[in-house]
């Protein structure tokens, strides 16, 4: 009867540890599947990412990579719910520079430091790092380095009697009357004005451009300062005055791209990726070859320092922390970020490797593409004045206080001031959780 006894408790223990081990997170054996979530805008086209996958699962049949494409605007949401599910919805998610403080406070990004390579450490830009990285940890692969530009109509700008593009707003306004006054183009300016992130970084050009900024040093809000004010109270003026086009407090950046390639603007703000379609693709722009690409200006008030002011649009991919397929899903990554990857789909989206800048490399990236050979040397003037937005964990609902503050000025239910020191105070409010 002991020996019975014995055994049954030794039938129980071992059923218990079988029954604990079985509930751990587990590398499947096998085919594995890697459920992606990116954005189907900016950057890489949806075909480039499709033709890297297919690539990729071509040299790793046992990995089969499945991407869901979404706008921008949903990319955080979406993720943020699948992230309930047990397993998540998604292995694998583009994260904006912006969202990382909020992910990595929640758990839900892996820590992926230790699987860097030597190589990766040394050649991918320290900025490029900077994105994913946080306390000394990485928490994804970065992927993007991106900064707004200033982009204008070569033949609007040369039939209104001016022959370089403005540096400064004051600049840009005079020379968008004279295109206004000579029927060149009813709004000459369009704009990502829409109650999104899109607008947040146009603003953030603009708060900057004119010495201002989102924090004092105490991380109190202060973009509802007099600089602030100044800023949101001159994009009001533009939309008043008949100069930016009415539909930009609704329009993101593919609005700003189809206004501009159907040659009713002669000035825009927007990533990098819309100066190969704008200037090459005649199937969906009718200014092709007229596409000029410059730094964005500052107003006078700042004295020419800085001389341009963007906003840093970098993002990385990283991992969910409960992914069962970790380690499947960093070679991926690996891949999508390569060097070599990153110089043969160079069109829109310029590599992260400093190495690619570099002697011959820099010959061969300059040539992979027919656009590389303007917007490499744009990316190298534009990118060091691009502004990093803060990097709070309550980035995203500070911004959504910032984005209703914009709208409610700009379509006239607040007055500037109003307007920003609601979202100031709100900003402060959520500082102090």
């Amino acid at each position: 009867m002991r020996t019975f006894h014995k055994l049954a408790q030794l039938a129980l223990v071992l059923a218990l540890v079988l029954g604990a081990v079985g509930c751990q997170a587990k590398q499947p054996a096998g085919p594995v599947t890697v459920k992606v979530l990116t954005m189907d805008q900016a950057a890489m086209s949806v075909d480039d990412m499709k033709a890297v996958a297919n690539e990729f699962m071509a040299a790793n049949p046992d990995i089969k990579v499945d991407i869901t494409f979404v706008p921008y605007e949903n990319v955080h949401d979406k993720f943020v719910t699948g992230m309930a599910a047990k397993p998540p919805a998604f292995d694998v998610v583009m994260v904006d520079v912006i969202w990382y403080d909020e992910f990595v406070k929640a758990g839900y990004l892996a820590d992926v430091t230790d699987k860097a390579t030597p190589e990766m450490r040394k050649n991918i830009f320290p900025a490029a790092w900077n994105v994913v990285t946080r306390s000394g940890k990485a928490y994804g692969i970065p992927w993007l380095l991106d900064t707004k530009y200033l982009y204008y109509n070569m033949d609007m700008l040369k039939q209104a009697g001016f022959d370089k593009p403005p540096a400064t707003w004051e600049e840009l306004v005079t020379q968008a009357k004279a295109i206004k006054e000579k029927g060149l183009a009813e709004y000459p300016i369009v704009w990502s004005w829409k109650q999104a992130e899109a607008a947040i970084c146009d603003f953030t050009a603009l708060l900057y451009g004119n010495g201002g900024k989102f924090l004092d040093d105490s991380g109190k809000p202060v973009f509802n300062d007099d600089k602030g004010v100044a800023v949101l109270s001159w994009m009001k003026q533009t939309l008043d005055e008949g100069l930016t086009n009415p539909a930009s407090p609704s329009d993101l950046e593919g609005d700003v791209l189809n206004v501009f390639n159907s040659g009713k603007a002669a000035f825009a703000l927007n990533w990098l990726f819309m100066y190969d379609i704008a200037n090459y693709d005649t199937a969906q722009s009718q200014v092709t070859g007229k596409v000029g690409i410059t730094n964005i200006p500052v107003f006078q008030s700042v004295g020419g320092s800085p001389k341009s002011a963007s906003v840093d649009g970098s993002s990385g991919f990283s991992i969910a922390a409960s992914s069962p397929v970790v380690d499947a899903a960093y070679k991926y990554l690996a891949y999508l970020t390569s060097e070599a990857v990153q110089l043969k789909y160079s069109a829109k989206q310029l590599p992260i490797w400093t190495t690619a800048y570099q002697g011959a490399n820099l010959e061969t990236l300059k040539g992979a593409t027919r656009s590389n050979p303007v917007t490499v040397p744009a990316f190298a003037e534009q990118f060091p004045f691009a502004v990093l937005r803060p990097n709070i964990p309550y980035y995203m609902e500070g911004s959504t206080a910032l984005q209703l503050a914009l709208q409610e000025a700009l379509t006239g239910q607040k007055s500037p001031k109003e307007a920003l020191d609601a979202a100031a105070a709100k900003w402060l409010e959520l500082s102090k959780k």
